[in-house]
């Protein structure tokens, strides 16, 4: 009878990440629903990062392998789940915009813009980089994490207000005001980093 190493081998009825066999078809479920539009959305923020060279299939594939790697990801619905995957894509971003930026030593890297406006075109702009709004936004979730939630949902998530006010269980107009009050922030926040 051969051995088996216990700290590697999943226990019956488990992945290898600790979920349940159930839960990681759930998750691949929602991955498959969800896919198309995941991908349009990778694609216009990948867009707004004309120095970025993962294609926007790769940085889908690539969020869906961190998000896979989770040991506990329960998502609870689609959007939850759209949720997830915008904050991973977004790391992932951030990762690659910051590896690239440390790759130019003694210069301010390569320029990352992305447009942050209510079309959500994400034309390439000057005056905002990735990096600088990945800061204010995280200091932004520090003073007010539900406008910091809204505009990751809307801006990595590509979520509208009414999916993010089921999402956060507030009124639409709540989470259009909140939107409205985290641009000015972010905005301001931007401006004064540069």
């Amino acid at each position: 009878m051969p051995l088996r190493n216990s700290l590697h081998a999943p226990a019956f009825g488990q992945s290898a990440m600790g979920q349940t066999v159930k839960e990681r078809q759930a998750l691949d479920q929602l991955f498959s629903l969800a896919y198309e539009e995941l991908r349009r959305l990778a694609w216009s923020v990948k867009r707004g990062d004309p120095s970025n060279t993962l294609s926007a299939t790769a940085l889908i594939n690539e969020a869906w392998l961190k998000l896979a790697k989770s040991p506990r990801l329960a998502a609870t619905s689609r959007l939850h789940f759209k949720r997830i995957a915008a904050r991973a894509m977004r790391q992932l971003l951030i990762e690659a915009a910051r590896r690239r930026k440390a790759h130019k030593r003694g210069g301010d890297g390569d320029a990352i813009f992305v447009s942050f406006d209510d079309s959500f075109d994400r034309a390439a702009t000057p005056k905002e980089s990735l990096i600088a709004l990945d800061t204010a936004l995280t200091e932004l979730a520090r003073l007010e994490p539900r406008q910091a939630l809204i505009v990751e949902s809307r801006f990595f998530g590509g979520l509208e207000i009414s999916e993010i006010s089921t999402l956060i269980g507030v009124s639409e107009a709540t989470i259009l005001r909140d939107w409205r009050a985290a641009k000015a922030w972010l905005g301001q926040a931007i401006r004064r980093a540069e």
